[in-house]
């Protein structure tokens, strides 16, 4: 009898650290900007604090607007680059491109010519809205160029050069540091803006983010970035291909969004207290998603350049270990912010109710966001692998049979209480772990987009039937 050969464990534990520690660090090093923010925001008071944070769950609907173009944009940058295919990475890219652009115009407008409306969605209270308007009409110009650095990092990352991007967060976090602190207390003669300072810092900062990544690609001669010519070569073939395995990504990543903003309407419908609190843990939240974004990144690529390249075997030993490496790790994380929450939370300006309903929150997250992030990065590796449609199908089902109206039925009927109606935003995920997993082991998620894959795609699924 053949016996396997044993998982390659040290060699795929290096190629992961490769690719995901300077992808968690870069997302580490902007959330700790952010948090930075926080701080010295929260000097203006919790409102403040509470309309700076609804004013992030608008750039989160733009997130969800223009990551499904992210999402499958890598799933051909990867593939390609793993067949060695330099045209598909040039045109996969200017259509990635084009249309996240397209999506960073429109909240641009939204942000600078209908403030007032934006912030009417999210919250009913007037003193709010009134802080959330201002910060709107500035940061709004910063979108375009965050979307524009968005784009260029995910071509960097799924071709292997991650250190671009980290290199280009550490100065754009510097300079947000740095001008929020001369702008929001007006140091040095300038004057003392408050929150358009924090507003007009982040523009500046995404201005300095976009510079980095173009001064640093060109130098290192990183050709992809500016092969502007080549970028516009669409053909109706490639345009097909592009939106039939983009297009359940992008109808994901809107939907999901979409019902977010609702969840968000209904929870900055509760006290002053709580949207502040909610603002605080948002930010916590994002040093963890800081860290799973790493090995979601090295899954798209480590798993995506082999299925490319037509090592389906390869992709599908690595996607399974992937998943739990991914766990573990978050598990740790959690356990870290909660074992430092309390002076975390106190220097974010909460106290009494608002820290209780913080402290509140991040014990129910972090409970669940083991669970949560297991199944982004199964989602995630699904689509690198050209399976755009399961993952999809499942969260967009559970989101809008389940979630949404447990969440509106506890927070507008019910009123129940605040942590009670936040629990309702992660009850279905022990349900999708569980499918997901068995998506995983049968290995139809494999669905190459190169020759190569295709031509090694029917002896690959004839195993799979074979060890089921």
């Amino acid at each position: 009898m053949q016996r396997t050969a044993p998982f390659p464990w040290k060699e795929f534990l290096r190629s992961v650290a490769v690719i995901a520690i300077p992808v968690a660090l870069q997302n580490l090093l902007t959330t700790t900007g952010s948090m930075v923010d926080t701080m010295m925001i929260a000097s203006l008071g919790e409102t403040t604090v509470g309309a700076v944070g609804l004013c992030a769950q608008f750039s989160s609907l733009m997130f969800s607007g223009y990551w499904g173009f992210v999402g499958g944009g890598m799933l051909f940058f990867s593939q390609y680059y793993g067949a060695k295919d330099d045209d598909g990475i040039d045109r996969s890219y200017g259509i990635t491109l084009f249309f996240m652009m397209l999506v960073a115009a429109l909240f641009a407008c939204m942000a600078l010519l209908f403030p007032q409306w934006v912030m009417r969605v999210y919250t009913d209270k007037t003193s709010i809205q009134a802080i959330g308007v201002s910060y709107l009409r500035i940061v709004g110009f910063a979108y375009p160029l965050q979307i524009l650095s968005m784009a260029m990092s995910a071509l960097l990352r799924s071709t292997e050069r991650v250190r671009i991007p980290f290199y280009a967060a550490v100065a754009s976090v510097l300079t947000n540091i740095v001008f929020n602190w001369l702008l929001i207390y007006g140091r040095f003669g300038l004057p003392a803006m408050g929150v358009r300072g924090a507003a007009l810092s982040t523009v500046f900062a995404a201005v300095v983010n976009a510079s980095v990544v173009l001064i640093l690609a060109r130098m290192q001669g990183y050709p992809y970035l500016f092969h502007f010519r080549r970028h516009f070569r669409w053909t109706r073939s490639a345009l097909k291909l592009y939106f039939l395995r983009c297009f359940p990504i992008i109808c994901n990543e809107v939907m999901i969004g979409v019902a977010n903003m609702i969840i968000n309407m209904v929870l900055g419908r509760q006290s002053e207290q709580a949207i502040a609190a909610t603002a605080v843990f948002r930010t916590l939240e994002g040093l963890i998603i800081g860290f799973f974004s790493g090995f979601s990144n090295a899954s798209s690529v480590l798993v995506g350049t082999c299925v490319g390249s037509g090592e389906l075997e390869t992709a599908y030993e690595r996607a399974k270990r992937m998943v739990f490496l991914c766990g573990g790790c978050i598990f740790i994380v959690c356990l870290v912010i909660l074992g430092a929450h309390q002076p975390i939370l106190t220097a974010m300006s909460l106290s009494g109710e608002s820290l209780r309903i913080g402290r509140g929150m991040l014990i129910i997250y972090c409970v669940a966001a083991v669970i949560r992030l297991c199944n982004w990065t199964q989602n995630d590796t699904y689509r690198s692998a050209g399976d755009a449609t399961t993952g999809t199908v499942m969260e967009i089902i559970f989101m809008y049979l389940l979630v949404l109206p447990c969440v509106c039925t506890a927070g507008l009927v019910f009123k129940a209480p605040y942590l009670a109606i936040f629990a309702c935003c992660y009850m279905d995920e022990p349900i999708r772990f569980v499918l997901m997993q068995r998506h995983m082991y049968s290995g139809r998620w494999v669905r190459p987009v190169t020759e190569e894959g295709l031509a090694a795609l029917p002896a690959f699924m004839q195993a799979r039937q074979k060890r089921r």
